[in-house]
């Protein structure tokens, strides 16, 4: 098994296991904020968004589905994915087809279309292993399918305190704006 970070490892766990997408993408973030430099940033950044896309989508917004997954497009590379244990084009092409349902959507009204989990494909069968262990240690169906009734689970964005992200959104566009004037 290839080394791969523990908090991608946590990552891969709650994306599979939980399925607590919100949690993933806190995870991801916080491991890739603490490492400016990591050389697999961007593969982060999108694994983080495809964990926001998902989200987004179970909860009925398909723009901020859409908006997450195009943009995860961008920063995944297959190769980048490989090192992490990843199969890069097969999720690939999982994201892109996922698109292409959420775009053909148009004529429905938000939140009308059945969800449907989407898994990372693994390349390495040892890691898939490690992480479906530590799923069933945490009492966790790998795999399973969301359960679309669990409003903490599905709005969970809405329970936690996010102050801090809140105020480094607006510090941050602030500085943004200063910079235009």
């Amino acid at each position: 098994m290839r080394q791969v970070p523990e908090k991608i490892i946590e990552y891969l766990v709650q994306f599979h296991g939980s399925r607590d997408w919100f949690e993933c993408h806190e995870v991801l973030e916080e491991y890739w904020k603490e490492r400016p430099e990591e050389v697999h940033g961007d593969t982060l950044v999108g694994l983080i968004q495809v964990a926001v896309g998902l989200y987004h989508e179970r909860r009925g917004n398909r723009d901020g589905a859409v908006k997450m997954l195009r943009s995860s497009l961008s920063k995944l590379e297959p190769a980048a994915l490989a090192e992490l244990g990843l199969d890069g084009e097969l999720l690939l092409t999982r994201i892109s087809d996922r698109l292409r349902q959420l775009e053909g959507a148009d004529g429905q009204k938000e939140g009308t279309s059945e969800f449907h989990d989407l898994d990372l494909p693994f390349a390495d069968a040892e890691l898939e292993a490690r992480c479906r262990t530590m799923a069933a240690g945490r009492g966790w169906t790998w795999k399973r399918r969301s359960a679309m009734d669990d409003s903490e689970l599905i709005h969970r964005h809405m329970r936690r305190d996010r102050s801090d992200v809140v105020q480094a959104r607006q510090e941050s566009l602030q500085r943004r704006r200063n910079r235009h004037k």
